[in-house]
């Protein structure tokens, strides 16, 4: 009975003992951890580490605006002189300066200086400037840029632009050294590279807008009356710099009697430009309506030989390369002769012919 006692009380002692060491470790290794962090948080002034909620509620307190970060997380927003490393934030990061690591945040990034670095956001990047990349899911907005711009919807930077802009609706920016890719209209002063746009282009000199309307202050624009051989009679706007244009117009047919209402978009590309002869190359995709039922659809390249009168009248005509695609009657019957045709089960008409087109232009 007493040896088994004195087993129980050895036991229970040597427990105790066991979880005095325990404690006493773990105590000496939240003293070195701690001490380590606060050592290299206080590495001069050369970078901290920041760790908290939401400004001031973090490692740096209420001097975390005055602070510059190796590395930053936050659960909510973050807020910091400067920046170089890695920053985490679940809503935003503010950085008063300079910001030269990448900004991963969940709704916004506010760079107040330049950026070297990329930039990272669900909604929003705001920025003095710098040659990092910025992406964001809705806008990017910025003094000036060096660094390639992606938004969902919006790259807005107010002088120049020495990248790419990638907007999933508008791109505006001043001079640009890069390229402008827009879904629907890019706005620029002088351009040295491509304009891309759904639809519009604007700027006051661009040699290489790619859309259907581009107003460019020093281009060519022009009226132009044309007809093909099956009497589609159109007249059309065009409009670019000195290679390519874009074409867009609405026009007649005069051989069909319901599939009579004419339109067409597509781009076009001087060669050979000299003072009295260019050739013009122009692919279009038209069509022909009666707003009821059945559809006919047309893609056409074609190249023009280009006759200029003076400095606004140019007369052209040449040959065209069709495809068609209807399921009318009157669309069938509108070509005679095809160099290639095939009916689908649905009753249409796929089919390759060659044409010709004529017409004449007056510039403004």
């Amino acid at each position: 009975m007493n040896t088994t006692s004195t087993k129980i009380k050895n036991s229970f002692a040597t427990n105790i003992n066991f979880k005095k060491a325990s404690g006493v470790k773990t105590l000496g290794l939240a003293i070195l951890l701690s001490t380590g962090l606060n050592s290299f948080a206080q590495e001069g002034k050369k970078g901290k580490v920041n760790i908290g909620l939401v400004y001031p509620v973090s490692t740096n307190g209420t001097h975390a605006a005055l602070d510059t970060n190796v590395f930053s997380l936050n659960a909510l927003v973050g807020v910091s002189a400067a920046e170089k490393g890695l920053s985490f934030a679940g809503l935003s990061n503010i950085v008063r300066k300079n910001a030269s690591g990448t900004q991963f945040a969940g709704f916004s990034n506010h760079i107040g200086g330049k950026t070297s670095g990329a930039q990272f956001a669900g909604f929003i990047n705001t920025y003095g400037g710098g040659n990092g990349a910025a992406i964001a899911g809705f806008a990017n907005i910025s003094k000036e840029n060096s660094g390639a711009q992606v938004a969902g919807f919006m790259n807005w930077t107010l002088k120049n632009v020495s990248a790419v802009q990638v907007g999933g609706f508008m791109n505006k920016a001043g001079d640009v050294k890069g390229s402008q890719i827009a879904g629907f209209i890019n706005v620029a002063k002088k351009v040295k590279g491509v304009q891309l746009a759904g639809f519009i282009n604007v700027a006051d000199s661009s040699d290489y807008p790619i859309g259907i309307i581009n107003i460019v202050k020093n281009g060519e624009k022009s009226i132009a009356l044309t007809t093909n051989q099956n009497l589609t009679t159109m007249a059309t706007f065009r409009s670019g710099g000195k290679v390519l244009y874009g074409i867009i117009g609405v026009g007649y047919n005069f051989k069909n009697k319901d599939e009579v209402y004419a339109f067409e978009a597509g781009l076009g590309a001087h060669f050979f430009q000299s003072e009295h002869f260019r050739l013009n190359a122009e692919l279009t995709a038209g069509s022909l309506q009666n707003f009821k039922r059945g559809n006919y659809f047309k893609s056409t390249f074609q190249l023009l030989p280009s006759l200029r009168i003076g400095q606004n009248l140019e007369i052209f005509a040449g040959p065209s390369f069709n495809f068609v695609s209807t399921n009318t009657e009157e669309g069938k019957n509108l070509q005679k002769h095809y160099v290639k045709s095939w009916d689908r089960k649905d009753n249409t008409l796929h089919a390759l012919f060659l044409g010709y087109t004529g017409g004449l232009a007056i510039s403004f």
